[in-house]
């Protein structure tokens, strides 16, 4: 099968071809509504799909999830192994729900084992759209190219108000560190505002994480339980909770 994302990217083609590339995008987005629209107000956890079940890191993400679905929160992921399998099994180690928003690749990635619900997406600005629009709150963990990707996509629509200013928790300050640097350094070079560095705690405390994260979502975002789904129409209710729109 041809690669239609490197095809896109090399440059203007026929109008057939750019429609039907189209087309393709918007049934990526409709199969992604429709599977996630009753997964109820997620937690994104971004982090490394290489990190096995010995690490430090995997054990962390597990219990940190679990701790986050406790306050009634659905843990939301890549769906597949890593740091993405640990924060989904950490949801369903205290019995709350986990879904995966899995991507098609090359060398085919498969869902972990945790996932209540998953979905299996074409092309990666797809993906990051839905992982980003389900979630009150997003979690990076140590990762590589891919999760600094999703980090700073995610506060850059926090920071231009493109969506609300939904709490960032960066995990692991020893594996952040120069990272965190280089975000002092925007700050002092004057490229990002000084106010910028209030939209992420960094922290190696599960504690305090799940505090910040629950001081600026359940009250700020009025979240409260969920309506039930319309079966008929083959939708799925996942959670206990979600927001309720004003005048409801």
């Amino acid at each position: 099968m041809p690669n239609t994302e490197i095809q896109f990217l090399e440059g203007p083609r026929s109008r057939w071809q750019e429609f039907s590339f189209t087309l393709k995008v918007f049934y990526e987005f409709i199969k992604g509504f429709r599977a996630l629209h009753f997964v109820g107000p997620c937690i994104s956890v971004f982090g490394s799909a290489r990190f096995g079940e010995e690490t430090k890191d995997y054990q962390k993400t597990r219990e940190l999830s679990g701790e986050l679905a406790k306050l009634g929160f659905t843990i939301m992921t890549g769906g597949g192994p890593g740091i993405m399998e640990a924060a989904n099994r950490g949801a369903k180690d205290v019995g709350g729900r986990s879904v995966g928003c899995n991507i098609r690749l090359p060398m085919e990635q498969q869902h972990n084992p945790y996932l209540d619900k998953w979905v299996t997406i074409r092309y990666f600005f797809v993906r990051k759209t839905l992982l980003i629009k389900y979630s009150y709150a997003f979690v990076i963990m140590p990762g590589g190219f891919g999760t600094l990707d999703e980090f700073f996509e995610t506060i850059t629509l926090i920071q231009t108000h493109k969506i609300f200013d939904f709490p960032i928790v960066i995990f692991d300050t020893a594996y952040h560190k120069e990272i965190l640097e280089h975000i002092e350094l925007m700050k002092n070079y004057g490229a990002i505002a000084p106010g910028d560095l209030k939209l992420y705690l960094a922290t190696d405390d599960i504690q305090e994480a799940t505090n910040y994260i629950r001081d600026n979502t359940i009250a700020k975002f009025n979240l409260q339980p969920e309506k039930k789904a319309n079966s008929w129409l083959g939708e799925w209710k996942l959670v206990q909770m979600a927001k309720r729109k004003s005048g409801e």
